[in-house]
């Protein structure tokens, strides 16, 4: 069994941070582990509030985990404060995972800002160098670049100054953009876009956190950047066409409905097989 380890905020709708990377894990195939960085009182329409975690409990979390299991990928979500980005590049810089998918969380769907603009040079300066694939929207990249993106030109111009800020590799998502929501993936040196098929709904809440933890699942199992690229992208396409209308506001992706689509055709399989 590959494991990972999310750092990251809870949302206690289930839809994003924390919950929605666990429920990526497994779905992915791997074993989920978990560094919490922040609560959020959070649902399908809004964050009400956020409490920071104490960064001396940050670092104890990200030890207990790292001296006693074997972690194959780390995926990054919120790290809303300097301080904390600072506790979790020092524990990173100590363990040295192979993996480090940074997922810069900036803003919820409902437009509640989740990182300080305190914070931003931090994650720049620190977190981006850490990194093995950064996987931003083109808001968030627009922030960390200080540019608008309005096209694929930007987009290839935005994935190289990303990796020359520090970055190994990056997946710009194309989603904020018209027409089909293509993603570009840059390895450092080859493009790859990745084309993706527009689904109208509005349950898209959490959709980050779910592609983000699918890829460092996979990378954890052993596949190939590209491939686990790939791979995030199906699953997430996947769990988006099939989202959930949960609540009254973004409902959530369903991370789970591969599973139960097999597990109702393994019972109706042993229905026929009985009779």
């Amino acid at each position: 069994m590959k494991t990972a380890l999310t750092i990251a905020g809870s949302d206690s709708g289930g839809g994003a941070g924390i919950q929605a990377d666990l429920k990526s894990f497994s779905a992915n195939g791997v074993f989920g582990m978990s560094v919490i960085t922040a609560i959020t009182a959070q649902n399908t329409q809004e964050v009400r509030s956020v409490q920071d975690i104490d960064v001396n409990i940050i670092r104890d979390q990200i030890e207990a985990v790292f001296d006693d299991i074997t972690v194959d990928a780390v995926k990054i979500g919120m790290l809303s404060s300097a301080d904390t980005i600072k506790t979790v590049t020092q524990g990173l810089q100590k363990y040295a995972p192979s993996h480090i998918v940074l997922d810069p969380v900036m803003v919820s769907k409902g437009g509640h800002h989740l990182l300080r603009q305190e914070a931003v040079t931090s994650l720049i300066d620190h977190m981006l160098p850490l990194a093995t694939i950064i996987t931003p929207n083109i808001p968030e990249a627009e922030v960390i670049l200080g540019y608008p993106i309005s096209n694929k030109k930007d987009m290839e111009k935005a994935c190289m100054d990303m990796t020359q800020l520090g970055a190994r590799s990056v997946l710009l998502k194309g989603g904020h953009m018209e027409g089909d929501p293509d993603d570009l993936y840059y390895d450092g040196t080859n493009f790859h876009w990745i084309s993706g098929t527009r689904i109208e709904t509005k349950n898209t809440h959490g959709t980050g956190c779910t592609l983000s933890s699918a890829i460092a699942a996979n990378l954890a199992r052993g596949f190939d950047m590209l491939e686990a690229v790939k791979r995030g992208k199906s699953y997430i396409h996947m769990a988006i066409e099939h989202s959930l209308d949960i609540g009254n506001g973004h409902g959530p992706t369903n991370h789970f409905y591969d599973l139960y689509r097999k597990a109702k055709m393994y019972q109706e399989a042993e229905k026929t097989w009985s009779n």
